[in-house]
């Protein structure tokens, strides 16, 4: 795992393969893992980049002051970029990681030649879902207590539930029992994680506003849906497909939110279909 010093703090991330660079944005209570499989099929001829972002699995927590709110957390990815030099990147976003991608484009998107979206908040949808209200009610709780809440989340059958990850990924269990252990061994991430969340929660309408400048975004946009999805619409993937004056639309079956999870070989094949 790589690491690097920005502003905010230490951001661990991934960084593998050679050729035209991809960066890949994951969603709350995930990290890089989400992108395994895909990144396994296109790191072959891709330089492929997964920051580890502060949104509740990460091992490193932040600055006291850090600014962990969805516009704060896409000017972190773009400081990201920066520091490390990238220009023309295909940005990646699936579940909360393609709400960021969107917020990134909109304070300017400077160093994104394309950008996919993935079966994401948009507009109106956030919270997203019975996952997503779950989430905005445990933010109310103390560290204390939302350590607790995540206790139970140990057991599968928890996990499995529509409140957890039941809702979002078919397959992913055991990846998806992997990205509560920080939240289980580490008190800071607990605290951070709830400061994460209610700044996460604070403005419902913070999509509505960027969807308002996609338009302007006049690069190859790829918006991927999964058709089975019980918590991002479909309607929302056309929408941003037709706001986006360049996208296509494409969906995915047999799949929930997480296509990275669900569907990686198709997910990486529409991706690579994209970049030509």
């Amino acid at each position: 795992m790589n690491e690097i010093e920005l502003s905010a703090g230490t951001v661990q991330y991934v960084d593998t393969g050679h050729g035209p660079t991809i960066v890949f944005l994951h969603g709350l209570l995930m990290d890089e893992s989400l992108w395994d499989a895909v990144i396994a099929d296109l790191s072959v001829d891709h330089r492929c980049i997964v920051p580890v972002l502060p949104l509740g699995a990460h091992r490193r927590a932040l600055t006291a002051d850090a600014d962990l709110s969805l516009p704060g957390i896409a000017a972190l990815i773009t400081e990201f970029l920066g520091r490390l030099g990238l220009e023309e990147v295909v940005l990646v976003g699936n579940d909360t990681g393609g709400a960021l991608a969107q917020l990134v484009l909109r304070d300017g998107g400077k160093r994104v030649g394309r950008v996919v979206l993935a079966s994401c908040e948009a507009f109106d949808n956030l919270p997203p879902g019975l996952t997503g209200r779950t989430l905005a009610l445990s933010s109310k709780l103390s560290p204390a207590l939302f350590g607790a809440f995540v206790q139970q989340l140990r057991l599968r059958a928890v996990r499995r539930t529509p409140l957890a990850f039941g809702s979002l990924t078919r397959r992913g269990d055991a990846i998806t029992a992997r990205w509560i252990r920080p939240l289980l061994e580490q008190s800071e991430i607990r605290r951070e994680t709830v400061r994460m969340l209610r700044a996460v929660f604070a403005d419902p309408h913070v999509l509505e506003d960027a969807a308002q400048s996609l338009k302007d975004f006049d690069r190859p946009a790829l918006v991927v849906w999964a058709t089975d999805d019980r918590v991002m619409p479909l309607d929302h993937g056309r929408r941003l497909a037709a706001v986006l004056p360049k996208a296509r639309f494409e969906t995915v079956d047999d799949s929930y939110t997480l296509i990275p999870l669900d569907q990686p070989a198709e997910l990486a094949r529409l991706i690579r279909e994209f970049l030509g």
